[in-house]
């Protein structure tokens, strides 16, 4: 969600209205072809038949489908990377996979069923355009409503983030476990810290969190026992990042 702000004074304040806003109280929380020929006879001709294609296997070092530009941008000392692969620049259907590296190698851990913003993503991410940006960014903090599963990133736990029960039921539960996204935040912050570096324009407050089975503001929502699973296992010391985007823009 797009937001989730809220200053030191603030947090005893309502949560944000949408996934991500906390902005002095509440605002806006991303094959290989068959063809083969037959003859006059209908037998596969051997002469003209389509030779069969097969794609380049693909290479261990790298995040499958992501290109040079978002391959580059991850730190070569990170050992852990959640690729968010969306299903379209307009949509909200995502899917998320973590990949750990094993020496220069990275192998496929686990992935889920996930969701984005609900108009999709961007590359100009502004406040309230209810799309993700796509990119990649650190993870490096955490929080939530509930106590502490055992995360390894630093855990707030706090009232504080419980989402408002104006919102439709279906919400309430959003910010049970979040990890922040750093996007326009700062690091070494509770995720609803409210600074914003790249100013309240540029949006801010977006998380991971628990899905509510639709589009979020702005943040990537994952079922409760992968946000469980992430906080036990994205580690610090393996500097994680988040990879997301629409599948055009990461390949890129």
């Amino acid at each position: 969600m797009d937001g989730m702000r809220m200053n030191g004074a603030m947090r005893t304040g309502l949560a944000a209205v949408t996934c991500g806003t906390l902005a002095i109280g509440l605002a806006a929380c991303g094959g290989s072809a068959d063809g083969g020929a037959k003859d006059v006879k209908g037998n596969a001709g051997s002469a003209g038949q389509a030779a069969r294609t097969s794609a380049p296997p693909a290479d261990p070092t790298r995040i499958p489908d992501v290109g040079d530009r978002l391959q580059n941008k991850i730190p070569s000392d990170s050992g852990q990377v959640l690729a968010v692969y969306g299903e379209g620049k307009d949509s909200a259907t995502s899917t998320a996979v973590l990949y750990t590296k094993s020496g220069k190698n990275w192998k496929k851990t686990i992935s889920w069923a996930a969701h984005n913003g609900k108009k999709g993503w961007t590359t100009d991410h502004h406040e309230d355009d209810k799309r993700s940006p796509v990119g990649v960014y650190t993870l490096s903090d955490a929080g939530g409503v509930l106590d502490d599963p055992g995360a390894r990133l630093p855990y707030t736990q706090s009232e504080d983030f419980q989402a408002p029960h104006y919102w439709a039921k279906s919400h309430w539960h959003d910010f049970d476990y979040v990890i922040a996204i750093d996007y326009n935040r700062l690091k070494g912050n509770p995720p609803d810290d409210g600074t914003r570096p790249w100013g309240d324009e540029k949006g801010g407050g977006i998380w991971l969190h628990l899905d509510h089975g639709s589009g979020t503001s702005a943040c990537v929502s994952l079922p409760k026992s992968g946000m469980e699973y992430l906080l036990r296992t994205l580690d610090p010391d393996q500097h994680p990042v988040v990879v997301m985007g629409d599948k055009a823009d990461l390949k890129a």
